[in-house]
């Protein structure tokens, strides 16, 4: 997203924290080690705990993974995500946002200067340091219970049996499971009702639904389904605050949801310059069609990301969403357009979501938030008719820049680690294809846990390696061999030089859920056309990181040579009523050559809204300039792009 000042970040530390633990005994003496599941079941009867609660919780907070010893976007480790910001933020590191985007991305404006500004410090809440507790409840060290799953799961035990005795409520693991309801809800250090009782509510549906799944250190846990009618009553007892929820609030029912609007107001520069923040009026879907919500992350914590959308002098956003509950701030309401993408065009047509959480570091979301998120993505995506798809819900890091000299600015959070997979099955709408490799496309789709990139960058160097730990990801490579060089990217290195493994450098990678076309097969390896360039990746049928799709392609009309790609989708010149400066239909550097394909993801309208003015003041403002001019969306890179339907042909997918 933006330079948010508080940050977090990831040192080898926490990872060899991991390994001191779990190798502290000699071969020769070490006792067998146990399952997952038969943990989950020591530690629910040492502390009191009905099984089914201590796995919903865990369920619900980390999916029962271990996420390779690293912490969790509020600093939570483990299976039972126990936090301890403090410690996290005083681990060395980099940061990863060395660009210079200007969330606005409106060249009739002058560049939106965002200042980093706040306090790099974890706000001092329980929710944020739940570790402290578990360790003077269990005796147990802190690096033990960060590191050591057994250790962790037991101290996430030892919390819900303290929270349980402190309503006294029934204790004992043989006790009604339905009567921990109060317990639970405190667990999600949620400091509302509503937020507390919505994070309870998705542990029982877990409980009432069970689970399976093989965790990402390779052990199976299963949650058998049963039928449990929870006792809410039992959430009076945390006497937590009331939420008002104001008419309109436009978020789904049965989410914790808030209003926190973002200021529409004047203000004066150092230099006695007027200028207004932080979003701009409009009128959506009425006067323009929203189509896209992009999902970013906001490279700080939940508190201060907050306090900077209450600044006009800042940007804005339309909902900003907590880890350890889920719970969901809105700022904007649908109709008005935030500076968050760095592509106007993209802006004046999309609703973003800031999830708290740091792209760079390998840190991990938690199901709370990608569980509320995507039930708020669905509400939002049926009731302003946005399909559910990675044309149309797209990370930060599909949205392009809109001129060259934009391009290598461009942010590009959620970052490799957001699980897209899980994301839209979630969403209920998974990634299911029923193409051949003769339908001519492929949907990427990686199996997240078991695919690790060798990211480097992290923290503490951009050549240290990352935590190995699962990703969205799939590498690009110029010929079918792991040795081959990546692709390169003229816009990240107009110079030329070589893409790296970076975890910030998206110039050679492609992202679950994102089509491309197919441009070759040779055993094991598929490539596609990306950025007018063969990329190839490995996909062997044993373990496949693409599905055969179908659909529509676009390649130049017959005679073209070459024809541009675009950044934005605006007017042509004659569209624009007098007074009103034109934006220029630029290209970018790419190049799309005879005899490539690029999948489509839509076909769209010229477009420009009009808005620099304070209250709409200037000659046009508020106002839609459509053209005459159409585009077809491609997925040309790792971000979409696009191309006049004057200059293509869109033909089935066929090989």
């Amino acid at each position: 997203m933006h330079r948010l000042a508080t940050r977090i970040t990831v040192s080898a530390a926490v990872v060899g924290a991991a390994t001191l633990v779990a190798t502290s005994q000699s071969p020769a003496t070490a006792a067998p080690e146990s399952t997952r599941q038969e943990q989950y079941a020591a530690a629910a009867v040492e502390y009191g705990v009905p099984e089914a609660v201590l796995l919903g919780v865990s369920y619900l907070e980390s999916r029962w993974d271990t996420n390779a010893g690293t912490p969790s976007t509020s600093g939570g480790f483990g299976p039972m995500h126990l936090t301890d910001a403090v410690y996290v933020s005083a681990l060395p590191g980099n940061h990863h946002d060395g660009d210079e985007e200007d969330p606005r991305g409106d060249e009739a404006r002058p560049v939106k200067q965002v200042d980093s500004g706040g306090s790099g410090a974890p706000p001092a809440t329980e929710a944020l340091q739940s570790l402290d507790r578990a360790a003077e409840l269990t005796g147990a060290a802190e690096e033990a219970l960060r590191a050591d799953p057994n250790t962790n799961i037991k101290g996430g035990a030892a919390l819900l049996s303290a929270y349980q005795k402190a309503i006294a409520g029934p204790m004992g693991s043989a006790s009604d499971p339905a009567a921990w309801y109060g317990a639970v809800a405190r667990y999600s250090g949620a400091d509302s009702a509503d937020a507390a009782a919505a994070f309870a509510d998705e542990v029982y549906a877990t409980i009432r639904d069970g689970a399976t799944r093989v965790t990402d250190d390779g052990h199976r846990v299963t949650l058998a389904g049963r039928g449990i009618t929870p006792a809410r009553g039992w959430l009076d007892r945390l006497h937590l605050r009331k939420l008002a929820r104001p008419d309109g609030l436009e978020c789904p029912v049965d989410i914790s949801c808030e209003w926190i609007p973002a200021p529409y107001a004047q203000w004066t520069d150092a230099n006695g310059n007027p200028d207004y923040g932080n979003h701009d009026k409009g009128n959506r879907p009425k006067q323009q069609k929203i189509e896209y919500i992009v999902i970013h992350d906001t490279e700080g914590y939940f508190r201060p990301s907050i306090n900077l959308v209450l600044d006009p002098t800042y940007v804005s956003w339309h909902y900003t969403l907590r880890s350890v509950d889920g719970h969901i701030a809105q700022h904007l309401k649908a109709k008005d357009v935030g500076w968050h993408a760095g592509n106007w065009f993209v802006n004046a047509k999309a609703i973003g979501l800031e999830h708290e959480g740091f792209a760079a570091q390998g840190t991990w979301y938690t199901e709370a938030m990608y569980r509320t998120s995507a039930k708020l993505v669905r509400h939002l995506a049926t009731r302003l008719g946005i399909p559910l798809d990675r044309n149309h819900i797209i990370g930060h890091d599909n949205v392009p820049g809109t001129l060259p000299s934009t391009v290598r600015g461009m942010h590009w959070d959620p970052g490799p680690y957001w699980d897209w997979s899980h994301y839209f099955d979630l969403l209920k709408a998974p990634f299911r294809q029923f193409g051949t490799p003769r339908t001519g496309l492929v949907t990427i789709d990686p199996d997240f846990v078991n695919n690790k990139p060798a990211f480097t960058g992290c923290a503490g160097g951009a050549n240290n390696p990352c935590p190995a730990r699962g990703s969205s990801a799939v590498i690009l490579r110029t010929a079918p061999d792991p040795a081959a060089p990546l692709l390169k990217d003229i816009g990240l290195r107009p110079n030329g030089a070589d893409t790296t493994m970076q975890v910030s450098d998206h110039g050679s990678r492609v992202s679950a859920g994102q089509t491309y076309a197919v441009a070759g097969r040779q055993g094991d390896w598929t490539a596609i056309w990306y950025l007018g360039q063969k990329g190839w990746f490995y996909n062997p049928p044993s373990a496949p990181a693409a599905k055969w799709s179908t659909g529509l392609i676009v390649t130049p009309k017959p005679g073209r040579a070459t024809i541009p790609v675009y950044g934005r989708a605006y007017p042509e010149q004659a569209a624009y009523p007098t007074g009103v400066p034109y934006q220029a239909i630029t290209p970018l550097q790419y190049t799309f050559a005879a005899g490539q394909r690029y999948a489509v993801g839509n076909v769209l309208p010229s477009e420009y809204y009009r808005a620099t003015t304070f209250g709409g003041t200037s000659p046009g403002d508020w106002t839609v300039i459509r053209g005459e001019t159409k585009y077809v969306q491609i997925q040309f890179g790792h971000r979409i792009m696009f191309v006049n339907l004057a200059d293509v042909q869109i033909l089935p997918s066929f090989l």
